[in-house]
Order: C-alpha cells, then structure tokens, then sequence
C-alpha cells in the first residue's frame, strides 16, 4: 500500500489556496533578501551643552551602504562619497556650516530637536540630551541597523548603537550631524524676539562670553536664559525679563 502524501495547504494574501514552502526554504529567502537591503545607518551628535541660554540641540543625519558592510567597526563604514571632505562643525565657519546643510539636506535624511531652557532647568542637561536623541530618532522613517554618537550620548537601549569619542571628528556622517545640529541651533538664536536682542544673542549664541556676562549684568536674566547655570554669578543681577 502507497504511503499518502502530506500536502500542507495555506491562504495567500488574496485568498487562494497555495502549497506551504518547506521553512527551511523562506528562511532563506528572508536572510537573501536581509542581505540585499541596503544598511541604513544614522549618526548623531549635539551641540549647546554649555551655553547660559537657549536649547540644547542635537542633529541627526541618515545614509544607507553597502549591504555587506561591516558595521561592527564604525572607521570601517564605506561613507558616501559626498561625505568626503566633511568637517566637524567646530572646525568650519558659518558660510561652509551653510553650504554643507544644504548639501546634506538635499542628499540625506535630515533631522534635530531641540530641548529649551526651561526643561533643562527642570532635568538637569544631561537628561535634556537623551531626551532630544529620542525625540531626533523619533522622526526618522525607518529603524536604523546602526546608530553612532559621538562622546558620551546614549539612544534608547533598543537601538543597536556605537559611541565614538571625538566622533565628530573620526566619523563623517557623524560629522554631518554636528552641522545639522550646529546651524539649527544657531538660526534658533539668531532669530529670538527682538526683545531680547539687547544681549547679542545672534553673536555669541548664549554661550558664556565676557560680552555675555556683561550685558547680563546690565539687563538682568532673561526668559531664554538657564536659570540653573547662572544660580551665583558674580554681579549678576536676579531679575527675570
């Protein structure tokens, strides 16, 4: 007597009926296509950490490679090839900070989030940074394969993710975040009511300069400024404007 044979029938997404592949088989096909994609990759970096006023600001740029990268080794990463010459914000001026947001946001997915001053004052600014990075993550339109930080910031622990000291420095997309981040943050600045233009923010940025200082002697601290980086400032006037 013949041995019958097992046929395992499913529903496809239409409703026809259809022979099951082995498992074996659609594992297969899963990892072919897992590999094929393209590996998309997202680097991040902040800046206004230190300044007396204004938000901390962290930018996030996105670029896909090679789908064989390795990724395990950050300086390894085949960049774009428009990443070439990249700098880190701080070594650039304004005009090629300029320029180079608009390359990047013509080429890349381009995000950043900003923290103001008040919740800073509330969470202390090192809380404000892992806040702004989830916040940043949050706008991206897909989960990254990996995400790389420069110092000592930190994504949510569900992301596979590599901090880089000097990163800024070392890693171009990360680079690139730096630029976002920098040149967001400065037109925040740049642009705050004209009521607060007596203490030169589009100049200094809020960072704490002797220019600064001064002109928070004069007038007093303002609305825009981190109450809890100025609690005893010398010759600070206590006033709120």
């Amino acid at each position: 007597m013949a041995k019958e044979k097992k046929i395992i029938v499913g529903i496809d997404e239409v409703g026809r009926a259809a022979k099951s592949e082995p498992r074996r088989t659609v594992s297969r096909v899963a990892k072919k296509t897992n590999l094929a994609k393209p590996k998309y990759i997202i680097g991040i970096d902040e800046v206004g950490r230190g300044p007396l006023a204004g938000p901390v600001t962290v930018g996030a740029v996105a670029i896909t490679v090679n789908p064989k990268s390795e990724i395990r080794n950050p300086k390894q990463i085949q960049n774009p090839k428009i990443l070439k010459n990249i700098k880190d914000s701080k070594k650039l001026n304004a005009r090629k900070r300029n320029e180079w947001n608009k390359i990047l946001r013509k080429n890349f997915e381009c995000h950043y989030a900003s923290v103001n001053n008040k919740t800073i004052d509330k969470i202390g600014i090192q809380k404000a940074i892992l806040l702004s990075v989830r916040m940043v993550l949050n706008k991206f339109s897909e989960m990254p394969d990996l995400v790389l930080l420069d110092g000592l910031l930190k994504a949510p622990k569900h992301y596979n993710q590599r901090t880089i000291i000097k990163g800024d420095e070392k890693i171009p997309v990360i680079s690139a975040a730096s630029i976002i981040a920098k040149v967001a943050r400065d037109r925040k600045m740049a642009k705050l009511p004209k009521k607060f233009a007596k203490y030169g923010f589009e100049k200094h940025k809020g960072y704490g300069t002797k220019e600064h200082y001064k002109m928070i002697k004069k007038h007093g601290v303002s609305k825009i400024h981190r109450k809890s980086y100025l609690k005893k400032p010398r010759g600070v006037a206590k006033k709120c404007k």
